[in-house]
């Protein structure tokens, strides 16, 4: 199997920006990441996009400069990826159920099939509260936008365009963006 340059740039620029922004947990939790990326998994992937998606090249204008490269090769990928809306997510909730969506890029119907690694991305509109949640596996975030975190273990926070979020194995996490788009990547090492 082969892996399309597009990825390889987005994961060679990815790894620089997780070890430039991660420390303690996060660094280890980064490095277990990146010590997958040499596994190529099968191609997959269907494009397919949300109204929402039409913050991304807004939320993409708001890049710091820290992470302009991590934006290039994120939107170089952008066009091929499926977004969808969070399994939970009710139309009975019209904030959350429009103004969201998630893409693989690595994982289950990512544009690699993997079952070790999961890499994806969200985006939100301004305004809206990403529901509560909780998961098995650690997760890595990176800011693509200006946003909020909030975990069992610490305040809301904006990690800023150099920083990163951690949520350790199963705690109860969240995200907000304010008054402009928010776009993340995240990193899950299963």
């Amino acid at each position: 199997m082969t892996r399309s340059p597009e990825i390889s740039d987005f994961l060679a620029v990815s790894a620089k920006a997780l070890r430039m922004s991660c420390t303690g947990e996060a660094l280890r939790a980064a490095e277990t990441v990146i010590g997958r990326f040499n596994t190529v998994g099968p191609a997959g992937g269907n494009a397919a996009r949300l109204p929402v998606c039409d913050w991304i090249v807004p939320a993409l204008a708001a890049v710091a400069p820290e992470r302009a490269a991590l934006g290039r090769t994120f939107a170089a990928l952008e066009g091929q990826l499926e977004w969808k809306r969070r399994a939970s997510a009710r139309e009975s909730d019209p904030q959350f159920w429009s103004g969201h969506a998630n893409a693989m890029i690595l994982g289950p119907g990512g544009l690699e099939e993997r079952e070790d690694l999961w890499i994806g991305v969200t985006v939100m509109a301004p305004g809206v509260d990403y529901a509560t949640h909780n998961h098995p596996p650690e997760e890595v975030y990176l800011s693509l936008s200006p946003g909020e975190w909030w975990n069992a273990r610490m305040d809301w926070t904006d990690p800023g365009p150099t920083g990163c979020i951690y949520n350790p194995p199963g705690i109860a996490h969240a995200m907000r963006s304010g008054e402009g788009p928010f776009m993340a990547i995240w990193y899950l090492p299963l």
